[in-house]
């Protein structure tokens, strides 16, 4: 791919970077929290945000993946598609500068569609547990606000 200056899908891309900040932002927002640096209104804003990017992941990885059937890949029944994407992919390696399609990459093998299935379904998880992060971050933050620290008296 890159020794004919052909670049991945965006989709791709797009997945790479949305999982790459968020492996980065729960990294970050543990140690903070070891620390009792972290306020939960922020933790709450950020949750949101990686909410609505893991959404829009889930559902750019999914719309062509939920119309798939993975065991169908590489059966006789199919294998005239499966010349047809090889022709298609041969184009788009042959011309400089191209982007190799999604629909393309994902029905390539059995394998590379069962991997992005799995990724399509852990973006659902990890948007699931964004929002339970989110919630249980507004949710202490109002706990703390309620609490009002004692005052020591001399």
């Amino acid at each position: 791919m890159v020794s004919h200056n052909n670049a991945p899908s965006d989709v791709l891309v797009g997945t790479l970077s949305v999982t790459c900040i968020a492996v980065l932002y729960c990294a970050i927002t543990y140690i903070l929290y070891l620390d009792n640096l972290l306020p939960f209104l922020i933790t709450t804003g950020m949750d949101g945000m990686l909410l609505i990017a893991l959404a829009v992941v889930a559902i750019v990885v999914g719309k062509p993946l939920s119309y798939l059937n993975c065991q169908v890949i590489g059966s006789s029944s199919v294998s005239e598609s499966t010349y047809q994407l090889g022709l298609e992919l041969k184009k788009s390696f042959n011309k400089e500068g191209t982007k190799v399609q999604y629909g393309n990459w994902i029905g390539a093998s059995k394998f590379t569609c069962y991997e992005m299935k799995a990724i399509w379904g852990l973006s659902i998880a990890l948007c699931i547990l964004f929002a339970f992060s989110a919630i249980c971050s507004i949710c202490l933050w109002r706990r703390s606000k309620a609490i009002a620290p004692k005052s020591v008296d001399a």
